[in-house]
């Protein structure tokens, strides 16, 4: 495929997978008309980089689908001034799309095969990628106004909410009974929840599920 390809394939992205589906955010919108999501997949599987679906990158990880990411940031609503931590990086597309929102990007990936392509990926973006436990994120760096999860999971740590500035966010997707939505939270002094605003598939992280309780 030729660069003309992908950017007729970016331009439907937007048309058609995001613009109908909530995703109305005119930043959020350019950010993801620019970045070319192609880079950020194998090789062999470019000619699904701007499908309507996640892209499997190894065994048991994915690169989330557009209109998750486009409906988190919407909601997010990132800011220039925004200091905004990926959790998630997987091979660096959110946070080199987050990186054209905000002022500073901090990404946590924990997979060394995936943190090293994300790191060549995010040269010149001006983002931190850190090689950790996501589920610790990046303590160092805090507090940040916005933390993206890229992808689904069961339980947001407190370890993440501790790190968020005050009224700061956090988008993700919640999987409940099987059921994913896509949800955003806020920090108000000792408080933090999330809010559902729409069901959504997403790709699915490790190491956030709730903790099985003993029956009988």
């Amino acid at each position: 495929m030729t660069e003309h390809n992908f950017e007729q394939m970016r331009r439907a992205m937007i048309a058609s997978q995001l613009r109908t589906t909530g995703t109305n955010d005119p930043r959020v919108l350019a950010a993801m008309g620019e970045v070319p999501r192609e880079r950020f997949v194998p090789e062999g599987r470019v000619a699904a980089a701007y499908a309507d679906a996640s892209v499997a990158l190894k065994p048991g990880r994915e690169l989330n689908n557009p209109m998750a990411l486009g409906r988190l940031l919407t909601e997010a609503a990132p800011r220039e001034e925004d200091r905004a931590m990926v959790i998630g990086a997987a091979t660096g597309y959110a946070a080199a799309v987050l990186a054209r929102l905000v002022g500073q990007v901090v990404a946590v990936e924990e997979d060394p095969e995936l943190a090293a392509v994300a790191r060549a990926a995010l040269a010149g973006t001006g983002t931190t990628l850190v090689e950790g436990p996501m589920a610790q994120g990046h303590r160092a760096g805090a507090p940040y106004d916005l933390i993206l999860i890229d992808g689904a999971v069961e339980i947001v740590p407190d370890a993440l909410v501790a790190q968020l500035a005050e009224d700061g966010r956090i988008a993700a997707g919640i999987v409940e009974q099987g059921v994913t939505r896509l949800a955003l939270g806020r920090k108000a002094g000792e408080g933090f929840a999330m809010a559902a605003f729409a069901d959504a598939a997403a790709a699915v992280l490790p190491g956030f599920a709730r903790p099985r309780t003993f029956t009988f």
